[in-house]
Order: C-alpha cells, then structure tokens, then sequence
C-alpha cells in the first residue's frame, strides 16, 4: 500500500473545496509525523489569508477515518498520524502478496537502456564498472514494475581500430583468436606495432577499407575477434551478476549500413550544413570555447562516419523499429554535451515524436583514497577480473565458503558504486566497503540471513501483523513505504534512493529485534513479530535484488 497516495486522495478533495481548485497535496514522510503536507503554505500567499487557518479549514474537511488523525503545526503544515490498524491490515495483506504490495504500472513502456558498452577487443577495467551495475539496477526496476526492458549493449566493434587489430592476427599466423586471450596484451601488441612501424600502419589503413568495403577473408578475422570478444564479456557479466545476454549485444556494426540513409534523411530536412569538407548540424543553444555555433559532425571530411551518426542511427532505429517510447543512455558525465545535441538534432529530425522522450543518465567517476581517479600503482587502467578476484579473498574473511564469499565481495563493490547519488563520484575503499556495520551490501546481506536464522528456527505460523510496541511501529511503516520508493527510482533514475531505503530499512529491523523479543514473546504477539521478520527479509531480497545484489541465506 501507497500511504502517501492514499493520504493524498484524502486530502486533495479537501485542498480543492478550500482553493476553489485542484491542488497536490504534497504528502511527503516526516520526522514531526508519520507524514506532513505543506500545501496550504503557498496556497495561503495567493489566496491572501492565514496558512494556519487555512490548515485548520483542510483538516475538518478532510475524510481521514479510519486512515489517519491530522493537527496543525507550526506556520500550516498539517501532520499526519497513520492509524494503527490501517498499518496492520496493510501489512498483513502485504505478507500475502508475492509482490510486496507493489503493483505493475498501468502504463508500461517500451525502453532501450543503453548501457555497459565496452570495447571489443579490450578487456573490462573498472572504467566500466558504473555504467554496467547502474543500467542493470535500472533494468531490473523498470522490468519488474511492468516495463518492457530491450537492453542494448553498444560495443564498439567498428572502425579503424579492427584495421590493426586484424592485421596484427595475419602478422601473428592466426586465423582465429585463439592467441588472443589476454586481450589487453592483445591490443596493446597491435597499438604499439602501429604506432612504430610505418608499414604496418598503412597495411593496417588498407585492412580497414576491406573490411568496410566487405571483403570475405577479413570479415572472417573480424567476426572471429568478436566472437571471442563476446565470449570473454558474457563470462564477466555472468560473474558480475548482471543481466545482459548474447541478444543484448548492440553494436556500432549493426548500424553501418544505415549512416548514408541518416545523411541523406538530415539533409532532406534541410538540417546539414557543410562546413571544412565536414557535413554538420549546428543545432540551436550549442556554443564553443570561441562562442560560435557548435557542430555536431554527421560525416567526417575524409568521408567517414564517426560516434554522432552511429548514435543517430541506432536513436532513429529504437524509436522507428523497436518502438521505445523511452530512451536511457547510461553514459559517463564527460558525454553529456554530446547526448544533448544528438537527442537535438533527432527531434529536429521528428524522431523524437511527442511521447517520446531519450534520457541521458549520466555518473561520475570512481577515486582512490588519494582522491584521485582510481588506478594500480603503475597508474594503469584496474582490470575488473582483477577488482573481483580481490573482493572475493577480502571477503571469505568474512564468509569463508566460496560461493558465498563471492556473493559478498561481488555485492559488496557493487553496492558501493549504487549507495551514493551516482551523478557524484565516489571513493574506492576496501575497508569502507567490506564493513558489517554502516551503509554497505555485507551489512544488508547480513541482515537478510539473520533474519533467515531466525525463521528457520520459528518454523510455521500464520502471518497477520498487529502493533504493539513503538520499534513494530517503525519498521512497520517503513515496510509501507516500499513502493513509491521503488516508483521513485523508475521516475528518477536514481538507484541510491532504493539503497537508502534498504539501509534504513535494516537499521529500524535492529533496533526492532534489539527491543522486541521474537521467538519467545507471548502467542499472537510472536506471530505478528516473526510476520514482521518476515516481510523485512522479503523487502531485503527483493530490493537487493533489484539493484543485482545476491543475498545469501548464511554468512
């Protein structure tokens, strides 16, 4: 049950009798009440009479029996006291719902989230971290509200790159991958023969117009590169917990034969611009350093395409042929710019049509304790085999079985990176992370399998909630507030809302079983307590679980 949307019904035919129109009742938690409402304050101001009186006039209008007892405070709020009763019932009816009282939406959409998007041919480093566990949150929220969910994994496995790369497996008698484990060393063979030997370099130019142009033998090596590429990135997704499959892999390749049609399209609507060989658009609000027009590059001067027509092509794409009606990028916060002028130029375009709309959710970056950008001590990129391994030895001091030391330390860094506002950077830090006490994934994970102890000790019992005791109160009411938190993260983007809730979720169950005595309190009693056990440790999977949190039953 929603109890800000059910305490708003109620009071919003209240607010409109006394405005004379409709007003939101802006019901929001509170450490004064169970919830407060300040919405006569700037009522007040325009209708010219005192906030005060204008509350005391709401509050005798409002139909709360049964639902709540209202005062007045302070300049005009109005809080709001949620029966006992009503939070018991909800509760106990909760207790019977496989979705924790959390229905789908009424109004589901089709969204494309863009997110992970590595580099074939280059291992993960923590670089991708934020963009794989934040749009995977993402996924799984919107998913299980009723949205469908296409995922699109845009690897960049195009360009001039695979010119060097592929001509690096002829030079190493390869016809495959095969020798091609370590990617990185890989890749770093490739650029360094490229950047040294001038033959190379144009045997490596030539390669790229075969494989553009199409020719057999080289597509060949190519999708042999990919192929274990992606084979490589399955294992790591598989491992990090998160739910990209083989159908999500979207990339650049797939578009490269639509970027004449984005071209020809743009300069139909009177859109491009040529500008130094280039062909731009210049769309309106966009400046540079020197305070001119900034372009944004459809096709290079030396004919090519670069990141902008590919990300116009596969936007047109997702709205045209997939029907999204929504469209999230989950992209580092340095590309912000170039987000906004491509979702600019798409709807000049028209293919951004009214209802639909395409979102840049950016991130900041992750530090090191020194403050600066996170790396080993030779200053590489960290590889995240490398992250995960060590977070699985860190953890078994904690949990030594295996599996679920790994269910630790894997939760444990992505809970990290999910905690904080995701627009902030954060801090790397171990000790921080690992800790059983404080806002991390091993102390909600902790709190889950106590709680499992505890109902595997109960044995059966029917669940039917009443209160009692002021500690039943709290973490009854903050059961309740499950859904429009979870709404709230689809709304908002924002996965540390869910995180927060969790934490607070966890310490109001401390405290709860500190005072309130479980498996001996007196008959009915137990039971409405060990329902309240019940329904914080199902509350504590599934939120976990919507963030891809594993929550194991032991630690």
């Amino acid at each position: 049950m929603n109890l800000e949307a059910l305490l708003s019904a109620r009071l919003a035919p209240a607010l409109a009798e006394v405005a004379h129109a409709a007003v939101d009742p802006a019901v929001r938690r509170s450490q004064h009440a169970d919830f407060q409402s300040g919405a006569v304050l700037p009522l007040a101001r325009g209708l010219g009479r005192s906030p005060r009186e204008l509350a005391e006039a709401v509050t005798a209008r409002a139909d709360l029996a049964g639902v709540a007892h209202a005062e007045v405070s302070g300049p005009g709020f109005v809080n709001l006291t949620v029966a006992d009763e009503l939070i018991a019932a909800a509760l106990t009816d909760v207790a019977g719902d496989a979705r924790l009282g959390v229905p789908q939406t009424k109004q589901p959409r089709t969204v494309v989230l863009d997110y992970s998007a590595p580099n074939i041919a280059k291992e993960l480093t923590v670089g991708h971290l934020r963009s794989t566990v934040i749009g995977d949150a993402l996924a799984r929220t919107l998913e299980w509200l009723g949205h469908d969910v296409i995922r699109a994994n845009h690897v960049g496995d195009w360009g001039t790159a695979f010119g060097m790369l592929i001509e690096h497996l002829l030079d190493e008698g390869a016809t495959g991958v095969s020798r091609a484990a370590d990617l990185t060393a890989f890749y770093q063979a490739a650029r360094a023969k490229f950047d040294a030997d001038e033959d190379f370099r144009d045997r490596a130019r030539l390669r790229v117009v075969r494989l553009q142009s199409g020719d057999e033998e080289t597509l060949g090596l190519w999708r042999s590169l990919v192929a274990e590429s992606r084979r490589y990135l399955l294992s790591a997704y598989e491992r990090l917990g998160v739910t990209l499959t083989e159908a999500d892999f979207a990339g650049e390749s797939g578009y490269n034969d639509q970027l004449a049609s984005v071209v020809d399209e743009l300069d139909a609507k009177g859109l491009l611009v040529a500008s130094d060989g280039a062909l731009c658009v210049f769309p309106e609000g966009f400046t540079g350093r020197d305070g001119g027009p900034l372009p944004l590059i459809v096709r290079k001067s030396d004919g090519g395409f670069g990141y902008a027509a590919t990300d116009l092509a596969a936007l047109r794409h997702r709205t045209r042929v997939l029907g999204a009606t929504r469209l999230l990028y989950v992209v580092g916060a340095p590309q912000r710019t170039h987000f906004a002028m491509v979702f600019a130029v798409a709807a000049a375009a028209g293919w951004l049509p009214e209802g639909v709309s395409a979102e840049h959710v950016p991130f900041g970056s992750i530090l090191g304790t020194d403050g600066r950008m996170f790396r080993t001590r030779s200053g590489d990129s960290v590889k995240l085999a490398a992250l995960l391994d060590e977070a699985v030895t860190r953890a078994s001091a904690l949990a030594p079985d295996p599996a679920v030391a790994a269910a630790v330390g894997v939760g444990a860094i992505k809970y990290a990176d999910l905690a904080g506002d995701r627009r902030s950077d954060y801090v790397f830090d171990w000790d921080r992370m690992l800790a059983l006490t404080g806002n991390t994934g091993p102390y909600l994970q902790y709190a889950y399998a106590r709680i499992r102890s505890i109902l595997d000790r109960a044995g059966a019992f029917r669940p039917a909630v009443r209160i009692t005791h002021p500690a039943e109160r709290a973490l009854a009411l903050e059961l309740l507030s499950f859904e429009p938190v979870v709404e709230s993260v689809a709304a908002t983007l924002e996965p540390h809302r869910l995180a927060g809730y969790l934490y607070g979720l966890a310490s109001l169950y401390s405290t709860f079983y500190e005072q309130c005595p479980v498996l001996k309190a007196e008959d009915g009693v137990r039971e409405s307590r060990l329902s309240l056990c019940l329904l914080t440790g199902r509350t504590l999977r599934r939120g976990l679980d919507l963030l891809g949190i594993a929550t194991p039953a032991h630690l």
